[in-house]
């Protein structure tokens, strides 16, 4: 499973017109999608999503702001995925984020930066079962 990695396009970047670049991006980078859907989650299947970080400060502003918009959540298909795609991604602020990464370039905070990425190959597992049935993988 180290080959794959799950992502979201963030309500921000999709409101502001930016999910097509970034699909672009990750395709350029050398990913193949192997499973994609637009989504509009509801707060209660966002905060079981981020159930991880429910004791958090921060939790109830994010499981928010995941259920305000249209997200594009991703199985994404690339060697070592999880590291390749944190490292597209770039740092969580997007000030402290390098240059040609995603965040960098489409993210305005830390709370709205654009994407969301596993931080581990058992976290891609959970993340993309989560969102994905196997049939909805190729």
């Amino acid at each position: 499973m180290n080959n794959l990695t799950f992502g979201i396009i963030k309500p921000d970047a999709v409101r502001a017109g930016n999910a097509g670049a970034i699909i672009q991006k990750i395709t350029d980078a050398g990913f193949k999608i192997r499973g994609m859907k637009l989504i509009h989650q509801s707060k209660a299947q966002s905060e079981g999503f981020y159930a991880v970080h429910k004791e958090r400060p921060f939790f109830s502003e994010l499981t928010e702001f995941m259920s305000s918009g249209v997200c594009v959540v991703l199985a994404l298909e690339k060697e070592n995925a999880v590291k390749a795609w944190r490292d597209l991604m770039g740092a969580t602020n997007p000030a402290e984020a390098a240059l040609g990464t995603l965040r960098k370039e489409f993210a305005t905070s830390i709370g709205e930066n654009a994407v969301h990425g596993s931080d581990s190959d058992e976290n891609a597992a959970i993340e993309i079962a989560y969102f994905f049935s196997k049939l909805e993988l190729v």
